[in-house]
């Protein structure tokens, strides 16, 4: 899955990554190293501009709130649920079929955080233990540095409830796809620990390598079965990952000490 991320490359940075042509001062946010569902993010997307003669797709950097909340949805309130979509049915789910023919995205990271799901903790929980164990986190980026292209849909959401000139009235909404963790070798995996991504989680977000962003984010591509083709995983071996302090686990922790890498897992945690 993926339920937490760090985002702190500038939008002059996305821009030059994804040649993004459009993107508004009051759509930037400041650096995140601990996004967490229902915040405001920053998403690349190709979409003709509002109002505009030319109706051909722009590429954009847009502010959305992560969590989708569908067309047809009759309040915003499972939007927090919605954080990610399977990447094996994505394509025929009500929630996200539509926006998975017209409406994807890009969520661009520096990584994303995993919470180790360890046989010690199944047993416990077996057991019958209240307490649940401590988990160790860690951050998953690519071994290279280069940005992680999660691959995402948006949709939007209309409050029947508001006029059409409040500034509330429509929700732009998103969510991150996922598929299945690699069981391959980490190009660099810690000292102790996982040696893979499956080893730490059994999901992952897809990442979406840069030969597949354009077709990816191509609205006028809108048969399902050629789109599922751009949902397989990246080729392997790109990633690396290192444990991190738990502090992290606490959203209101958030600064660049989140990613500083540990020798080993923190005492008392799993793994």
């Amino acid at each position: 899955m993926c339920g937490r991320y760090a985002a702190s490359r500038r939008p002059e940075d996305l821009a030059g990554i994804f040649e993004i042509e459009k993107w508004e001062s009051e759509e930037v946010l400041e650096p995140d190293y601990n996004v967490a569902p229902t915040k405001e993010v920053h998403v690349v997307l190709d979409r003709p501009l509002k109002d505009a003669d030319d109706r051909r797709p722009v590429r954009q950097l847009r502010r959305l709130k992560w969590g989708l909340v569908p067309s047809w949805a009759k309040s915003p309130e499972g939007g927090a649920r919605m954080i990610n979509a399977r990447a094996e049915t994505v394509h025929e789910k009500p929630s996200y079929r539509r926006a998975f023919a017209a409406r994807r995205c890009i969520v661009p990271a520096d990584g994303y955080y995993e919470w180790v799901t360890a046989a010690q903790e199944r047993d416990l929980e077996v057991e019958g233990k209240k307490k649940r164990p401590r988990k160790q986190p860690y951050f998953v980026l690519p071994a290279d540095g280069s940005v992680f292209a999660m691959a995402g849909l948006y949709e939007f959401w209309r409050d029947g409830t508001l006029p059409d000139d409040h500034p509330r009235a429509w929700w732009a909404t998103c969510s991150v796809i996922t598929t299945e963790a690699e069981t391959t070798p980490l190009a660099v995996a810690p000292a102790e620990g996982p040696r893979s991504l499956a080893d730490i989680h059994p999901r992952m977000p897809l990442m979406l390598t840069p030969d597949r962003w354009d077709a990816w984010l191509d609205p006028s591509r809108t048969d399902v079965d050629a789109l599922r083709g751009l949902l397989a995983p990246p080729p392997a071996g790109l990633m690396r990952a290192y444990p991190v302090s738990t502090a992290v686990s606490n959203v209101r922790n958030n600064g660049a000490e989140l990613l500083k890498e540990l020798e080993g897992p923190e005492e008392g945690t799993l793994f």
